[in-house]
Protein backbone atom coordinates (compact mmCIF):
# COMPACT_ATOMS: atom_id res chain seq x y z
CA UNK A 1 0.00 0.00 0.00
CA UNK A 2 1.39 3.42 -0.91
CA UNK A 3 0.01 6.89 -0.21
CA UNK A 4 0.59 10.07 -2.50
CA UNK A 5 1.40 13.38 -1.50
CA UNK A 6 0.87 16.06 -4.30
CA UNK A 7 3.52 19.16 -3.53
CA UNK A 8 2.78 21.66 -6.12
CA UNK A 9 5.54 24.15 -4.46
CA UNK A 10 8.08 22.02 -5.31
CA UNK A 11 6.27 20.72 -8.59
CA UNK A 12 7.13 17.06 -8.16
CA UNK A 13 5.20 14.02 -6.58
CA UNK A 14 6.39 12.61 -3.76
CA UNK A 15 5.87 8.60 -3.05
CA UNK A 16 6.30 7.97 0.91
CA UNK A 17 5.97 4.25 0.89
CA UNK A 18 4.60 2.67 3.86
CA UNK A 19 6.41 0.37 6.48
CA UNK A 20 4.66 -2.62 4.29
CA UNK A 21 5.93 -1.46 1.48
CA UNK A 22 9.40 -0.74 2.55
CA UNK A 23 9.97 -2.02 5.93
CA UNK A 24 13.21 -1.90 7.53
CA UNK A 25 15.10 0.19 4.98
CA UNK A 26 18.27 2.87 5.56
CA UNK A 27 18.60 5.70 3.83
CA UNK A 28 22.33 5.04 1.55
CA UNK A 29 24.62 6.89 3.13
CA UNK A 30 26.68 9.35 0.72
CA UNK A 31 30.30 8.15 0.23
CA UNK A 32 29.10 4.85 0.90
CA UNK A 33 29.30 1.70 -1.91
CA UNK A 34 26.34 2.06 -3.90
CA UNK A 35 23.76 -1.14 -3.28
CA UNK A 36 24.24 -3.83 -6.15
CA UNK A 37 21.30 -5.38 -7.88
CA UNK A 38 20.51 -7.14 -10.81
CA UNK A 39 17.77 -6.36 -12.74
CA UNK A 40 16.09 -7.52 -16.13
CA UNK A 41 16.29 -4.72 -18.95
CA UNK A 42 13.56 -4.43 -22.07
CA UNK A 43 15.32 -7.47 -23.33
CA UNK A 44 14.82 -9.26 -20.87
CA UNK A 45 18.80 -9.68 -19.77
CA UNK A 46 20.05 -9.22 -16.76
CA UNK A 47 22.09 -5.62 -15.71
CA UNK A 48 23.96 -6.00 -12.63
CA UNK A 49 24.97 -2.59 -11.17
CA UNK A 50 28.41 -3.65 -10.32
CA UNK A 51 29.10 -4.19 -14.06
CA UNK A 52 29.34 -0.20 -14.31
CA UNK A 53 32.33 0.02 -11.78
CA UNK A 54 35.10 2.32 -13.31
CA UNK A 55 32.10 4.92 -14.77
CA UNK A 56 29.92 7.33 -13.66
CA UNK A 57 26.46 6.42 -12.76
CA UNK A 58 23.14 8.21 -12.35
CA UNK A 59 20.61 5.93 -11.25
CA UNK A 60 16.77 7.25 -11.43
CA UNK A 61 14.16 5.44 -9.55
CA UNK A 62 10.53 6.45 -11.72
CA UNK A 63 7.11 5.34 -12.35
CA UNK A 64 4.81 5.49 -15.33
CA UNK A 65 2.53 7.62 -13.16
CA UNK A 66 4.78 10.17 -12.23
CA UNK A 67 4.51 13.16 -13.98
CA UNK A 68 7.90 15.03 -13.25
CA UNK A 69 9.70 11.62 -14.86
CA UNK A 70 7.95 12.70 -18.20
CA UNK A 71 10.49 15.73 -17.88
CA UNK A 72 13.10 13.53 -16.54
CA UNK A 73 13.20 11.29 -19.67
CA UNK A 74 14.50 13.92 -22.47
CA UNK A 75 17.03 15.75 -19.82
CA UNK A 76 18.54 12.13 -19.27
CA UNK A 77 18.44 11.16 -22.69
CA UNK A 78 20.25 14.72 -23.64
CA UNK A 79 23.18 13.79 -20.17
CA UNK A 80 23.54 10.24 -22.03
CA UNK A 81 24.25 11.80 -25.03
CA UNK A 82 26.65 14.73 -24.07
CA UNK A 83 28.61 12.70 -21.24
CA UNK A 84 28.62 8.40 -22.85
CA UNK A 85 31.61 8.95 -24.19
CA UNK A 86 33.02 10.17 -20.91
CA UNK A 87 31.82 7.28 -18.75
CA UNK A 88 29.06 8.30 -17.82
CA UNK A 89 25.88 5.89 -18.16
CA UNK A 90 22.28 6.75 -16.80
CA UNK A 91 20.09 3.40 -15.43
CA UNK A 92 17.09 4.11 -14.59
CA UNK A 93 14.72 1.63 -12.37
CA UNK A 94 11.13 1.43 -13.60
CA UNK A 95 8.90 0.71 -10.12
CA UNK A 96 5.92 0.17 -11.51
CA UNK A 97 3.84 -3.16 -10.29
CA UNK A 98 2.92 -4.07 -13.84
CA UNK A 99 5.58 -3.58 -16.45
CA UNK A 100 3.17 -3.13 -19.20
CA UNK A 101 2.39 0.33 -17.61
CA UNK A 102 5.90 1.00 -17.94
CA UNK A 103 5.89 0.00 -21.34
CA UNK A 104 3.59 2.14 -22.18
CA UNK A 105 5.64 5.63 -20.88
CA UNK A 106 8.56 4.44 -22.95
CA UNK A 107 6.63 3.70 -25.99
CA UNK A 108 5.64 7.64 -25.71
CA UNK A 109 9.18 8.69 -24.20
CA UNK A 110 11.60 5.94 -25.29
CA UNK A 111 15.20 5.91 -23.63
CA UNK A 112 18.42 6.23 -24.86
CA UNK A 113 20.11 4.87 -21.67
CA UNK A 114 19.22 1.42 -20.10
CA UNK A 115 16.21 1.04 -18.23
CA UNK A 116 15.31 -2.30 -15.90
CA UNK A 117 12.18 -3.17 -14.21
CA UNK A 118 11.83 -3.47 -10.11
CA UNK A 119 8.35 -4.80 -9.88
CA UNK A 120 9.17 -6.14 -6.81
CA UNK A 121 10.52 -2.98 -5.10
CA UNK A 122 13.24 -5.02 -3.44
CA UNK A 123 16.12 -2.06 -5.42
CA UNK A 124 13.31 0.41 -4.07
CA UNK A 125 13.40 -0.81 -0.82
CA UNK A 126 17.50 -1.00 -0.56
CA UNK A 127 18.18 2.51 -1.32
CA UNK A 128 15.06 3.24 0.68
CA UNK A 129 13.13 4.92 -1.61
CA UNK A 130 11.27 8.06 -0.45
CA UNK A 131 9.20 9.08 -3.68
CA UNK A 132 9.69 9.56 -8.14
CA UNK A 133 11.75 10.83 -9.71
CA UNK A 134 14.96 9.85 -7.06
CA UNK A 135 18.21 9.87 -8.16
CA UNK A 136 21.48 8.78 -7.15
CA UNK A 137 24.73 9.99 -8.15
CA UNK A 138 27.37 7.36 -8.31
CA UNK A 139 31.34 7.79 -8.69
CA UNK A 140 33.79 6.03 -10.62
CA UNK A 141 34.80 3.66 -7.90
CA UNK A 142 30.83 2.77 -6.61
CA UNK A 143 29.83 5.42 -4.11
CA UNK A 144 26.79 7.41 -4.03
CA UNK A 145 28.45 11.24 -4.10
CA UNK A 146 24.46 13.00 -4.12
CA UNK A 147 21.36 12.20 -3.91
CA UNK A 148 18.41 14.02 -5.39
CA UNK A 149 14.77 13.89 -4.71
CA UNK A 150 12.35 15.10 -7.73
CA UNK A 151 12.80 17.24 -11.05
CA UNK A 152 12.99 20.86 -11.23
CA UNK A 153 13.93 21.88 -14.80
CA UNK A 154 15.09 25.16 -13.26
CA UNK A 155 17.21 22.96 -11.33
CA UNK A 156 18.85 20.83 -14.19
CA UNK A 157 22.37 22.81 -14.54
CA UNK A 158 22.97 22.43 -11.25
CA UNK A 159 22.39 18.66 -11.70
CA UNK A 160 24.67 18.34 -15.13
CA UNK A 161 27.27 20.51 -12.99
CA UNK A 162 27.25 17.79 -10.20
CA UNK A 163 27.88 15.07 -12.88
CA UNK A 164 30.57 16.71 -15.15
CA UNK A 165 32.36 17.18 -11.47
CA UNK A 166 31.87 13.86 -10.56
CA UNK A 167 33.49 12.96 -14.17
CA UNK A 168 36.23 14.92 -13.46
CA UNK A 169 37.35 13.56 -10.44
CA UNK A 170 40.25 11.68 -10.28
CA UNK A 171 39.89 7.85 -11.03
CA UNK A 172 40.73 5.87 -7.84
Amino acid sequence: MTQLFISSRHGFILLAFVLLVLPQAHAVELGQPAPDFDLKNIKQEVVKLSSYQGKVVYLDFWASWCGPCRETFPWMNQMQAKYGKDGFEIVAVNIDKKRPDADKFLAQIPAEFTVVFDTKLSVARSYALKGAPTSFLIDRAGNVVSTHLGFQKDRAAELEAHIVKTLEAPKN
